[in-house]
């Protein structure tokens, strides 16, 4: 599907990229931020912390990045999924998600399996940075009236109280 203007169809999820579902940003600037794979977290942000408007140091946050699989009835489309739209998925935010996957094993897994075969009126549009080579999720709505956002199943799967 090559796609000038954002489209609008109905598809369903085939399968989800499990191994990399978020990343880390800048709480300020929402600049990535690069992981040590050896010592966790890197340094904070180098804008923020040289900017003379910001004295303190930046903190960060997650945002979901979720590379999936979905299919129409004529074909099958590798998308991406960044934070707005992939929070109607997750129903959390990607740090709250985080925070339950260092908890529960298997949930990065898990949620492939609750979402697949999940159908959704998605908007894609081609991406605005050349180098992208898949097609960008700009909004989702679940077309099952008793869908559930995939925290709310893990909750009950790994039975946990979501937190008020």
């Amino acid at each position: 599907m090559e796609v000038d203007k954002p489209a609008t169809l109905v598809c369903t999820v085939l399968a989800i990229n499990s191994t990399d579902l978020c990343y880390r940003v800048c709480s300020i600037c929402e600049r990535t931020l690069a992981d040590n794979p050896i010592n966790g977290p890197s340094s904070p942000c180098k804008f923020c912390n040289f900017n003379a408007f910001n004295p303190g140091s930046s903190g960060s946050k997650r945002l979901f990045r979720v590379l999936m699989s979905i299919a129409t009835d004529t074909k099958v489309f590798t998308v991406i999924c960044f934070d707005r739209a992939a929070r109607v998925l997750f129903g959390c935010s990607a740090d709250e998600f985080f925070d339950f996957a260092k908890l529960h094993p298997f949930v990065a897994d898990n949620v492939g399996k609750i979402l697949e075969g999940e159908m959704f009126r998605m908007t894609l549009a081609k991406p605005k940075n050349g180098n992208a080579q898949h097609l960008r999720v700009v909004s989702v709505f679940p077309l099952r009236s008793v869908f559930q956002p995939a925290i709310e199943t893990l909750r009950e799967l790994y039975n946990v109280r979501a937190e008020s």
